[in-house]
């Protein structure tokens, strides 16, 4: 079985944008069973984290920013988009 690596179409295994955008808990424990991988699912909560929530959350806004800058002009201007989306789940500034 392979896993399906797109992040559009009728998959269980991503959520919709209007959803928060992200992979599911399904697409996260298949993903981790098929590879041994260890996904996790974002950090939301605004206070009470941990040192390494703190640090998890640092990590993917500041790579998340680098793949927003490399995106289209439309892509970064839209509110909507999956990247600005998933941006505002994890809470990025």
């Amino acid at each position: 079985m392979t896993i399906r690596r797109t992040t559009t179409g009728k998959s269980p295994n991503y959520k919709k944008t209007k959803d928060g955008a992200g992979m599911t808990e399904a697409g996260r424990r298949r993903y981790n069973k098929e590879t041994g991988g260890n996904l996790k699912p974002p950090v939301t909560k605004k206070s009470n984290l941990s040192t390494d929530d703190k640090k998890r959350r640092a990590s993917y806004c500041a790579r998340s920013a680098g793949q927003l800058r490399q995106a289209s002009a439309a892509t970064r201007k839209d509110p909507n988009s999956r990247i600005n989306v998933a941006r505002r789940n994890w809470r990025c500034t």
